[in-house]
């Protein structure tokens, strides 16, 4: 494989599921940061040469680009038991991958990111006006997946998968965006379970 560079913002959790994966498969990477805060990521060049949509993370494969945290994912997961071999496994890791990206990220990773980077008083009239419905929402996705790890270990079953890894990387440090995980004690258990997995790595390690 050719080693492969992440084109990233360290603090990221979309970022860091990423270099997750890679360690848990024993890949090495190199990594180029980007502030996001001072706009490094709509600079002309970056637009051009690593993502025309201005957002990292980007997993770069020689000389092709690869957006979205998930795809990268699953491009260095492919071949691993953190893919299922079952068919309808494999499709209920891409459930809760897609859950992840579509009730989960956007409340609770945005929660996070602007009380714990941005900061309130920061904020615009329209984002203070969005706080309560995503923490709402926020809640409501740590729910599910306190009611399906109430059931199972992991979210596909018994073993570890890319749905696990998509899941922890903002799941861990929400309670940086005010959510009570002490709350959620089946959620609470597997953050630990995922934590002790042999090579694992800490979001800012």
């Amino acid at each position: 494989m050719i080693k492969p560079i992440l084109h990233e913002y360290a603090p990221s959790g979309n970022c860091y599921k990423i270099r997750l994966t890679a360690a848990l498969r024993g890949v090495a990477m190199e990594r180029r940061g980007y502030d996001i805060i001072a706009g490094e990521t709509r600079t002309p060049a970056f637009l051009r040469e690593v993502n025309a949509n201005g957002r990292i993370p980007v997993l770069q494969i020689g000389d092709r680009f690869l957006p979205e945290s998930n795809a990268a994912c699953f491009y260095l997961a492919d071949g691993s038991p953190l893919i299922p071999a079952d068919r309808f496994a494999r499709a209920d890791m891409l459930r809760w991958m897609f859950f992840e990206q579509y009730n989960h990220e956007p409340n609770i990773a945005t929660l996070r990111f602007w009380m714990a980077f941005v900061g309130e008083d920061a904020l615009s009239e329209l984002q203070r006006a969005q706080i309560s419905g995503k923490r709402a929402a926020g809640e409501a996705a740590l729910a599910l997946m306190e009611d399906q790890l109430a059931r199972t270990p992991y979210f596909t079953g018994d073993g570890l998968t890319l749905a696990d890894i998509a899941l922890y990387a903002y799941t861990h440090v929400a309670g940086e965006g005010g959510f009570d995980l002490a709350a959620y004690p089946a959620v609470s258990a597997w953050l630990a379970r995922v934590a002790a997995t042999p090579g694992y790595i800490g979001i800012l390690d």
